[in-house]
């Protein structure tokens, strides 16, 4: 005859004892994991982001300014200096022209980002579809993953 009012139960088959004092029978309410930011959240991104886009325009005019500028002159500088100066100044423009493609890309990469408010993605990891902070997303408004998947992108 089996002793029924023990609480735990031994199985042959397998090496775990079920103890019926540890079952916890509970009901939780399983929340959902927010899929995206809320429209007023979305709305704080688009103001940011506008604000960062007229910004990175406004630089990149200034820069494209430099880039075509010729103010400086080496006509009336001596023979020796002139090819010093030449050579200061071709290193001048390239600078500004790599800085002109980095302006530009940014500014791209803000347009792409006012898209994805646009679609409601904004703000969604695109490795892990979780959530990018908040805090995150204010100081690198462009970003398209959390940092645990940029880091482990590296």
């Amino acid at each position: 005859m089996q002793n029924w009012a023990k609480p735990s139960v031994a199985l042959r088959q397998s090496a775990f004892i079920i103890q019926h004092s540890e079952l916890k029978y509970t009901t939780m309410e399983k929340k959902e994991p927010q899929v995206r930011y809320s429209d007023e959240d979305l709305e704080e991104f688009k103001a940011l982001i506008l604000e960062k886009l007229d910004q990175a325009r406004s630089s990149l005019e200034n820069l494209q300014a430099n880039l075509s500028g010729g103010e400086h002159s080496t006509d009336d500088t001596a023979p020796t200096f002139k090819i010093l100066e030449e050579g200061y100044a071709v290193a001048e423009k390239e600078e500004n022209a790599r800085l002109v493609a980095r302006q530009e890309k940014y500014i791209h990469n803000l347009e792409l980002a006012l898209m994805r408010i646009e679609n409601k993605t904004y703000g969604v990891c695109c490795e892990t579809g979780r959530l990018i902070p908040k805090e995150r997303l204010r100081c690198v408004p462009i970003t398209t993953r959390c940092l645990d998947a940029k880091l482990k992108k590296k």
